[in-house]
């Protein structure tokens, strides 16, 4: 089953990776249009969203690309494609605010994760992201480690 986060969400998918390759930028939540057996396999929490990223094309649409929602097993024989792109449910003003990153910026959105909200439909949660360079996550690492030690050193005195 997924799992609840802090703020009550069922999570279906994590991109846990993103924040350590990618500079997180403004965060938006969407929608996502799926079909009926991709639901039902999003609800037992085996999706994948890490190698994912979203795109807006010529139309001024988004879509989700590459993300992986395994088939639904009991479904029929009318069961959805794994890897298809999916369209994102976003208004047009944010639709335009991120075609204008991609375009003029080079930022890249990148889907932190998928989750159910409190009326059971499924959103995601995208960012606007710029990758980091070898040294930035060399200096990311450093600090999570710092912090790591630093609540050890407290803790053991306390």
């Amino acid at each position: 089953m997924a799992k609840k986060d802090a703020t009550g969400f069922k999570i279906a998918a994590e991109n846990r990776k993103a924040r350590y390759n990618y500079q997180i930028g403004e965060v938006f939540e969407a929608g996502i249009a799926l079909i009926g057996s991709e639901v039902k396999s999003l609800r037992t929490g085996k999706a994948t969203i890490a190698e994912s990223y979203a795109t807006v094309d010529r139309k001024g649409e988004a879509y989700l690309i590459n993300a992986t929602i395994p088939e639904y097993l009991q479904s029929n024989i009318f069961n959805h494609e794994p890897k298809r792109a999916r369209k994102l449910l976003l208004k047009s003003r944010e639709l335009a605010k991120l075609s204008q990153a991609i375009e003029r910026e080079g930022m890249t959105i990148v889907p932190l994760k998928i989750f159910f909200n409190e009326k059971g439909r499924a959103k995601i949660e995208i960012a606007l992201a710029k990758g980091k360079q070898l040294h930035d996550k060399r200096e990311t690492e450093k600090l999570r480690d710092w912090n790591r030690e630093k609540g050890r050193v407290l803790r053991d005195k306390g």
